[in-house]
């Protein structure tokens, strides 16, 4: 018997022997040490607000599980109640609540893009898009990063070549590991030219930007072509996905999108907490203020120390670019008391391992202080901000 397992888990076994040989085995860790490690950037996943409208909740006989899809039993009035109140905050005509952001991309890209479509991907979307791409039954083809005109590119070139479908460009607002933005207005002219639409994951930016953080596409939210995924996990300290649409993308998703058909429906606790979320960012625009005062001062702190800054939000990558190093440094700067997680490939791309610091309102200036200087007494020369020649 015990030869038979060692045969038949022999595949996986070497898999994992040769992601340790590349430095890039993967194991879970415990979070400990001081937060620059984390995406809770407005400090809300253990607001008492938050913990509050919960308990409130649960006392008044909210459930704590669905117990259902949302088209049989699940749909609850706490999702309803969510819905309604998100495509308020957002300005859009309807939302639509996913129980996680990959799941919401990942529906999004295998139900409303059509066989004959074009999909059109920036080259550094979250694996969650890359995944509906393959998964779904339009053609797709990556454009370089941020590049409008590779955009336009590659859109005339499908033309060209015989291409009679629908175009669907798809971006991130706020990119995850590079922590630059996706320039949207440029991307809206090219959706309108031809008559596409646009598709962004707004996972970094929605609660950090725009007016009461309503994100980056907030000026365009409501038009027929946008749809916009805000999750709810990151600056809302909760977890899941809204999906902002029109509502005949809505009803058409709710009628034929598989991952939303055939999954239990989100704990409708998460719903109140999620909806909790969004009147705080209205109630305390101060949270707000004070993670861009965070952000602003980190980058002064950073150009004082090497002359220029990676990015000018509060995703800071510092690339080390050996895998090995970086998991070195990281275990540096954990042991020092800081909870710094180095990053690795394919997560980004070969030859660029870093560690990626987030910026988030549990901590303040002088551990953004004491982080640098940390920093910079293990390097030595050794990392590099990014874009740094």
């Amino acid at each position: 018997m015990a030869s038979t397992r060692k045969g038949t888990l022999a595949i996986y076994e070497a898999a994992l022997r040769a992601l340790k040989e590349q430095d890039r085995l993967r194991l879970l860790a415990p979070r400990s040490g001081i937060d620059f490690g984390s995406n809770d950037y407005l400090a809300l996943a253990s607001a008492p607000r938050m913990k509050k409208a919960v308990s409130t909740a649960l006392a008044a006989g909210t459930p704590i599980g669905a117990g259902g899809s949302r088209l049989l039993r699940g749909n609850c009035d706490e999702h309803e109640r969510l819905e309604a109140f998100a495509a308020r905050f957002f300005g859009a005509e309807t939302t639509l609540f996913f129980g996680a952001g990959y799941m919401a991309n990942f529906a999004i890209l295998t139900t409303l893009p059509q066989r004959g479509d074009l999909l059109v991907l920036d080259s550094l979307v979250h694996a969650s898009i890359h995944e509906g791409a393959r998964a779904g039954r339009a053609e797709f083809r990556e454009s370089a990063h941020n590049d409008p005109m590779s955009v336009e590119n590659t859109i005339r070139d499908w033309r060209d070549k015989g291409g009679k479908g629908r175009v669907w460009i798809v971006a991130e607002s706020l990119y995850s590991m590079d922590g630059d933005f996706a320039p949207l207005e440029e991307l809206v002219a090219i959706a309108d030219r031809h008559d596409a639409f646009l598709v962004v994951d707004e996972a970094h930016a929605t609660g950090v930007y725009g007016e009461q953080g309503r994100g980056l596409t907030a000026p365009y939210e409501g038009r027929e072509n946008l749809v916009v995924v805000h999750t709810c996990g990151k600056a809302l300290g909760a977890a899941g996905a809204l999906v902002t649409a029109s509502r005949v993308l809505r009803d058409f998703m709710v009628n034929r999108c598989r991952p939303f058909i055939f999954a239990t429906a989100p704990s409708p606790l998460l719903a109140v907490a999620v909806q909790e979320a969004l009147s705080i960012l209205k109630d305390e625009p101060e949270r707000l203020q004070r993670l861009a005062s965070l952000v602003a001062f980190t980058h002064r702190e950073i150009r004082l120390r090497a002359g220029r800054s990676p990015s000018d939000s509060q995703i800071v990558p510092y690339i080390v670019g050996d895998n090995a190093r970086a998991i070195k440094l990281a275990s540096a700067l954990q042991a020092r008391g800081f909870d710094v997680r180095g990053i690795r490939p394919p997560t980004v791309p070969a030859g660029t391992a870093r560690l990626r610091i987030s910026l988030t309102l549990n901590v303040g200036e002088n551990d953004v202080r004491a982080l640098l200087d940390a920093l910079m007494e293990e390097t030595g020369s050794e990392a590099r901000w990014l874009g740094e020649s």
